[in-house]
Parts: structure tokens; sequence; C-alpha cells
């Protein structure tokens, strides 16, 4: 069982922002170009880059796909946050 993941990831407020981030990457568009112009987290500076992290160290819902998801898939997640576009890089 995998115990750290690295994503990115792009945090907005409403669902349907979200899905048109999801259809934006589905015709091509950069993860980390998305990230910058609209996350409202600080991790957008950084295309969206969160580094690596320890299983846990998230909100649940996120934990889960970000250990569970299919890697180098664009994911929907809804946290408390708000709505994110997840793309888990690696599991280790």
């Amino acid at each position: 069982m995998a115990r750290t993941a690295a994503a990115l990831h792009v945090l907005v407020k409403h669902k349907e922002q979200a899905e048109d981030i999801m259809a934006q990457l589905k015709k091509g568009a950069k993860f980390q170009t998305l990230a910058k112009k609209h996350s409202k987290c600080p991790s957008g500076k950084r295309g969206g880059d969160l580094g690596e992290f320890r299983r846990g160290q998230m909100v649940p819902q996120f934990d889960k796909v970000c250990f569970s998801g299919e890697i180098l898939v664009p994911h929907l997640v809804k946290t408390k946050h708000g709505w994110h576009v997840v793309k888990v890089l690696y599991r280790t």
C-alpha cells in the first residue's frame, strides 16, 4: 500500500468551473497553465503542484482520490475547501 503520493490540483468554488477545467484538459489544455489561471489555492502559482505528501495529510475526500484513483488522469473532487481537479502524478 502506498504511503506517499504527489499530485497537481486546481481549486475552484463552483462545480461548473471545475467541470469546465476538466473539459479543457480533455481538449489538450496544460494542467499547470489552468492551475495558474484559475486555482484559489496558493499552489496555483506553482502550477497546482502539491509536491509529495503522506497518506492522511490531506482532507479525506482528496486523500481517497490520491491514494486509490487512477494515476495521471484528472479527477473531480468536492471537499470543504471547494471543488478540486486532481491529477495524481505518482505513489510510493
